[in-house]
């Protein structure tokens, strides 16, 4: 096992560039709330692995912990971008990770991470990064537990998915579709709609931009809607409340509408919320984090679905690090198509 001699890095001479927070955002990113700082590439003490980012992955959740307070505090001004990612590790004094092992975690918006607690640290669970930061990563934990746990779809049930070309939605989709439930998507456009039906299996897509939800919801779903998961809040979800079936159940995964106020705004609200009284539904939210003790039982049948293609993916891809917060921000203009990464 090769650990490299902590007195000559093999990184001498190597810079490390870094986003930091630098202000609160006001909306999506903009010039002056990141910085892009370098400085050198950190020595591991003992214990400590050095990883260089190859593969960054980016969700909606992420402006959301740049800006403000949510179920965690948000990321300290001066600290790195956090973010999933996966990498080489290029220096090591922890033989549990020797150089050259390719690893995924939190690494953050940086070209190295020095990685003190490996605890969250694991190796790339598929050849293809791409992969194992999608289906094989958080996008498909939170896809499997909301679905599976919160929505639990049966034999006959009509389940909506909003942003169903998303990177968890169609993902959500799909395993609803395994449980053998019928399967209306939500998403923006007629390229993305044609990927939810044809590609992804979903039996059918309402195109919000160019289609009324509640007009499609009452033809597609007449006698009501079984199950929501739910990834966009605001008009979106309010169409779907309109539309529930008796015991209606709502899996509260996100709510991308509300993250970024337009121009300061007040995020639209919801008016058919009495609905779940009327029809005697739920709406439960969650976190990933709740199931962290089931997560390896999870992949592996995550896993299993995407070897034998029984579910797809779509990845979009940009590049470079000095493109990271206007990859971020593409999720918030409905650019991305799947899941967005960026490599470096």
């Amino acid at each position: 096992m090769s650990l490299s001699d902590p007195g000559e890095s093999i990184m001498a001479g190597s810079v490390n560039r870094r986003w930091v927070v630098k202000q609160r955002p006001q909306g999506l990113l903009r010039p002056g709330d990141l910085a892009l700082v370098e400085g050198a590439v950190p020595e591991p003490a003992d214990g400590e692995f050095v990883v260089r980012v190859t593969h960054l992955a980016f969700d909606p959740a992420q402006l959301y912990g740049i800006s403000f307070d949510s179920y965690r505090p948000a990321i300290p001004i001066g600290d790195v971008v956090d973010s999933f990612a996966a990498g080489e590790v290029v220096q090591s004094r922890n033989a549990r990770f020797p150089v050259g092992m390719k690893v995924q975690g939190s690494f953050g918006w940086q070209d190295y991470c020095l990685v003190a607690d490996s605890s969250e640290v694991t190796a790339l669970r598929s050849e293809s990064p791409v992969k194992a930061l999608n289906v094989l990563g958080l996008t498909g934990l939170t896809a499997y537990f909301g679905m599976t746990e919160i929505a639990r779809p049966g034999k006959g049930d009509i389940v909506v998915v909003s942003g169903a070309a998303g990177a968890t939605g169609s993902i959500a989709g799909q395993i609803a579709k395994i449980a053998g439930a019928r399967v209306i998507g939500i998403a923006g456009g007629p390229e993305k709609c044609r990927w939810v039906t044809e590609v992804a299996g979903f039996d059918a897509c309402i195109d919000y931009k160019a289609q009324d939800i509640g007009e499609r919801l009452a033809a597609l779903a007449p006698d009501g809607v079984n199950i929501v998961f739910e990834n966009v809040g605001g008009a979106v979800l309010d169409a779907s409340l309109a539309h529930l079936a008796i015991g209606a159940r709502i899996a509260l995964c996100g709510g991308i509408s509300s993250y970024v106020p337009s121009e300061g705004a007040p995020p639209a609200g919801i008016q058919n919320y009495m609905q779940l009284g009327l029809r005697r539904a739920s709406m439960t939210g969650f976190l990933v984090f709740d199931y962290a003790d089931r997560f390896e039982d999870a992949f592996a049948t995550l896993g299993r679905w995407l070897d034998d293609g029984t579910i797809v993916s779509v990845e979009d891809v940009q590049q470079g690090l000095e493109q990271a917060p206007e990859t971020l921000n593409r999720i918030y203009r409905g650019q991305n198509f799947g899941k967005q990464l960026l490599a470096l």
